[in-house]
């Protein structure tokens, strides 16, 4: 990765903390160990919310403005010793200026203590620094996955790491590392897609912006890896219900990103809140200790998600009690327990615990030495914030112009019949749609509040699609009606017909009409749904306005991707802006009108119907051949569209696949050339695919895998060699003994039309 304009700032920045050594470090929390008591070690373990210490009628909610409690915060910090806070208050935003005053005073309150142990602030900035009012947003994690440029998503890391830290927080609950390969799971959106080979690879580049070398660096943040393990995978595609995973598939498809972020020196992990195979992973031993402490060699910490220990008593049932629920998750190997509000009873419970030694006093230490280590790798014992005035590259315009970079490769051109787009300056076009003139929509979830509701209220200064739209290419070039309209003050899914007839008169005049649609923003159970479709009332406007003859450039703006199949045949031209932040409406209208041409690849299988959900990456009997007659049993492999798919406004020509050599032992390795010619006639990105297939297997293999991908861009009639290292990582996979193996047998390697075979020996 080339050095970036941040980290050559950090090299010489006045502020930069210097590096302790690991022997410094663990002498210092040996002995900061020794001298504490029971009661200051549980506190260490335990994170409360916000709120909880906060002016406000109960500590589930805050007075505006938000102003700490003395009280309160005397009475955990100093009373209960509570080691950790995280998010914000009422669910919204702060200025970089509230954020010093009240973690300023939170560090100045917890110094009082005998040990004067700072308390590590930890928020979820999942796509830039969410709770931030001014921050920049970029991409969701999807749309960055789309982007298929690893150096796009490492500036994003760095510089929401940067406001981060700028807004005096050094703990990110980021990134997420889950495999998303149901499109029915309402957090889809905020992984990198449904391959593990993308999710990998990408997550590093993440985690490598936000801790950098040394997290003690003023810009850089601790991440935390999340949901380990299988969490996206549940049986019912509804969030935090129960999966079925083998331990073979778990090692296969879920673990390999966890692993390689672990690997890179990752700092934190958060837990899936699900159940396994019945087994709330909360309270799993074989998982969070067998796996990953003694197999992965995972040293960090291990904190667990919003009110999940609470869950395996309230929700879960296999603890009677909380006492008993808070026994089972810490010997598991829990060592932060994210309460968030009745944290009482969690110190009281575990201190009791460990009095009637049903918790080991040793299991105590190990946690709580994990956390210390924590506090002083991050440097907060030397200086828990740094002074505002230290980043004055928060909101810059530099870092807008990487956000809107991150937007404009991440949509993706999904059709385009007859060269319809892009399109003239000079086209009248009707706007319409509930997406066409929201900010919300452009976000998502997780942006300025949890559940998005919030965005209008600090994202005023962006444009909004039509907005985009009005700047580009005049006013009295756009009309706009909405024709479906979302129920803010309800369900977040519940729509209206807004000046519906409207819509379809002004369609008449129009030379051409974009019609936005999509999703409103949620995460979390919020986005459960039940049906996979696009609304009714959405598919009844795309028809309807269809049946008018215009021409029509579809632009989705979703989570997941929501059904079009009774209408995209009907649509001469398909976009897919995913959820593209602050910046995806200036960015679509610049590839609308071709200032900006399209380069995003899909990171999953849009799917067509909602009972054929196959991932691209699927075995071989979900894609037999439909027979004739009535044994006709639609059994088709049949994806709206395709993983990796996404036009260009020109093209490229793929030839001259060679391998390094064609026979090779299983510990050996193959270099994979390709050359690419640019043969249109404007300047374009592509993003070249490598896929292996194990043609036979003693595990039925996949049908393909990717296993390589680079970006270049070319000017026309430009060619360029793309090298690829195959070695026996990407031949091996997960055998019948949930080990890795790599079998003789042939490969198959596959470049856009291109294909070679190999064999290994």
């Amino acid at each position: 990765m080339k050095k970036t304009i941040l980290s050559l700032l950090f090299a010489g920045h006045s502020i930069f903390a210097v590096a302790q050594t690991k022997e410094t470090i663990s002498g210092k929390v040996e002995n900061l160990l020794s001298k504490m008591t029971l009661e200051e070690k549980v506190g260490q373990m335990a994170q409360i919310t916000l709120d909880v210490v906060t002016n406000g009628p109960n500590r589930y909610a805050s007075d505006e403005p938000v102003i700490l409690n003395n009280e309160s915060l005397e009475k955990a910090i100093l009373k209960y010793k509570v080691g950790s806070i995280l998010n914000t208050a009422n669910n919204r935003a702060r200025t970089p200026q509230v954020w010093h005053q009240i973690i300023g005073e939170i560090q100045k309150t917890a110094l009082k203590a005998k040990n004067k142990i700072p308390v590590i602030y930890g928020i979820d900035a999942v796509h830039g620094t969410t709770y931030t009012a001014g921050a920049t947003m970029f991409p969701q994690q999807i749309g960055q996955a789309a982007t298929r440029n690893r150096e796009l998503v490492y500036k994003g890391a760095e510089i929401t790491a940067y406001e981060t830290r700028a807004s005096a927080i050094p703990w990110n609950f980021g990134p997420v590392l889950d495999l998303g390969n149901d499109p029915r799971f309402s957090r889809q959106w905020e992984t990198f897609g449904e391959d593990p080979y993308l999710i990998e690879q990408l997550g590093l580049q993440m985690v490598k912006g936000m801790e950098g070398d040394n997290i003690s660096n003023p810009y850089r943040v601790a991440s935390s890896l999340k949901h380990f393990l299988g969490y996206q995978s549940a049986f019912s595609g509804k969030d935090r219900t129960p999966a079925f995973i083998s331990e073979q598939a778990l090692r296969e498809y879920h673990l390999p990103a966890f692993k390689a972020a672990i690997d890179a020196g990752a700092k934190t992990v958060m837990i899936n809140s699900g159940l396994i195979n019945g087994i709330p992973v909360h309270a799993d031993y074989q998982i969070l200790t067998r796996l990953l402490r003694d197999e992965l060699g995972f040293k960090g910490v291990v904190v667990t998600d919003w009110g999940d220990i609470e869950n395996l008593h309230t929700r879960d049932r296999i603890a009677s009690t909380h006492k008993e629920a808070i026994m089972k998750a810490i010997n598991a190997g829990i060592d932060m327990s994210m309460i968030a509000y009745e944290y009482e009873r969690f110190c009281d419970n575990l201190i009791a615990l460990v009095k009637e030694e049903k918790v080991k006093m040793s299991r105590i230490d190990e946690a709580v030495s994990r956390i210390l280590t924590l506090k002083y790798e991050l440097g907060l014992f030397e200086k828990p914030i740094y002074p505002l005035k230290d980043y004055t590259k928060f909101g810059s315009k530099e870092f807008e112009q990487a956000a809107y970079d991150a937007a404009a490769e991440s949509i993706t051109l999904l059709k385009n019949e007859k060269n319809s787009l892009p399109l003239n300056k000079t086209r009248k076009v009707l706007i319409t749609g509930p997406n066409a003139n929201s900010m919300r929509t452009l976000n998502g979830g997780w942006t300025y509040s949890w559940q998005g509701e919030k965005v209008e209220e600090f994202s005023a200064k962006y444009n909004t699609i039509l907005k985009a739209f009005q700047n580009k290419i005049g006013i009295q070039n756009v009309s706009y009606y909405p024709g479906v309209t979302y129920k803010n003050d309800g369900k977040y899914f519940e729509e209206y017909k807004d000046q519906f007839e409207e819509t379809l008169k002004a369609a008449n005049s129009a030379d051409v009409i974009l019609l936005c649609l999509g999703e409103n923003s949620y995460t979390e159970s919020p986005g459960n749904l039940s049906d996979l479709y696009l609304s009714d009332l959405q598919t009844e406007l795309a028809l309807k306005l269809a049946a008018t003859g215009k021409p029509i450039i579809l632009v989705l703006n979703e989570g997941r991707p929501r059904l079009i199949s009774k209408f995209a045949h009907l649509m001469p031209a398909i976009i897919q802006t995913y959820l593209p932040g602050n910046f995806g409406g200036d960015a679509l209208a610049d590839i609308v009108f071709g200032d900006v041409n399209p380069s995003g690849k899909l990171p999953y299988n849009y799917p067509k119907f909602p009972n054929s959900v196959v991932t691209y990456n699927h075995k071989p009997s979900e894609s037999r051949t439909v027979m004739a007659g009535v044994y006709n049993y639609d059994a088709d492999y049949n994806p709206q569209f395709e993983f990796g798919h996404g036009l260009s406004y020109t093209t490229f020509e793929y030839s001259n696949l060679k391998l390094s050599q064609e026979r090779i032992k299983s510990t050996g390795e193959i270099t994979v050339s390709i050359e690419v010619k640019n043969t249109g006639k404007r300047e374009g990105k592509e993003s070249v695919e490598l896929y292996l297939t194990d043609v036979y297997a003693s595990i039925t293999p996949d049908v393909k895998r990717l296993k390589g991908f680079t970006k270049i861009s070319l000017k026309p009639g430009e060619t360029k060699k793309v090298e690829f290292l195959i070695t026996p990582k990407e031949m091996a996979f997960v055998g019948i003994d949930n080990k890795s193996i790599v079998e003789p047998g042939e490969f198959k390697i596959n470049i856009a039309s291109q294909t070679k075979s190999f064999f290994v020996e």
